[in-house]
């Protein structure tokens, strides 16, 4: 079982702030993020400033349990690897490379092994490893990065991706439909895509990272 205790504990603070779980952009699916990325967040009331991304795996740009990046997305995906080259792509995911789930390493080695891309090895879930996000940032200086406000979170789940996201002042891109066919996606899933239709019907929105010059 894939327990998440950062995720249920960080849930509680939607109760004094809804917005966490809102989204600074959104796209339907994997293939249909932006090129260059920052045009996904044209409109909101700053100057944009992607040095990096984080990607989620399961139900972004693959299909839930595999390691394979998911075929109608490889081109993008390849684009992605060039626009964002080295350590400047990251996965996070809460399945290969949690250390509580994949505690040997070995998803997270067969996922680097199939895209090329580095897995980071956390110990705690999203939406709660910011620090451990940052820290891989400040360990490669080659990437750019010296502030969250510089790295854009891309990924399909509202309480996870894009609370991580907003919790640790970085650009949340929600990919909406995802991989799977609405009909095989879970009830937590499901509920999430009404919570966010929910809370913009009522005017929430995410607040705009705040850059190292602010």
């Amino acid at each position: 079982m894939n327990l998440n205790l950062s995720g249920t504990i960080n849930v509680f603070k939607l109760i004094a702030k809804p917005s966490l779980c809102l989204p600074h952009a959104t796209v339907p699916t994997f293939d249909e993020i932006p090129s260059p990325l920052e045009k996904a967040f044209e409109g909101r009331d700053k100057k944009v400033d992607i040095r990096a991304i984080v990607l989620d795996k399961d139900d972004c740009f693959a299909y839930p349990d595999t390691n394979e990046i998911y075929p109608a997305y490889a081109e993008r995906f390849r684009q992605l690897r060039k626009e964002y080259p080295g350590r400047r792509l990251l996965i996070v995911s809460n399945t290969a490379g949690a250390t509580t789930y994949d505690r040997n390493g070995r998803l997270a080695k067969e996922l680097e092994a199939v895209t090329g891309v580095s897995v980071l090895s956390h110990r705690v879930k999203k939406p709660g490893c910011s620090d451990e996000i940052m820290a891989h940032f400040k360990a490669y200086p080659e990437t750019g990065v010296t502030h969250p406000s510089q790295i854009a979170i891309v990924g399909d789940r509202l309480m996870t991706d894009i609370m991580l996201a907003n919790m640790m002042g970085s650009w949340g891109l929600w990919i909406k439909d995802g991989v799977k066919p609405p009909k095989e996606k879970s009830i937590f899933s499901k509920l999430e895509q009404r919570l966010g239709s929910f809370l913009i019907t009522r005017g929430y929105r995410a607040t705009d990272p705040q850059s190292p010059f602010e």
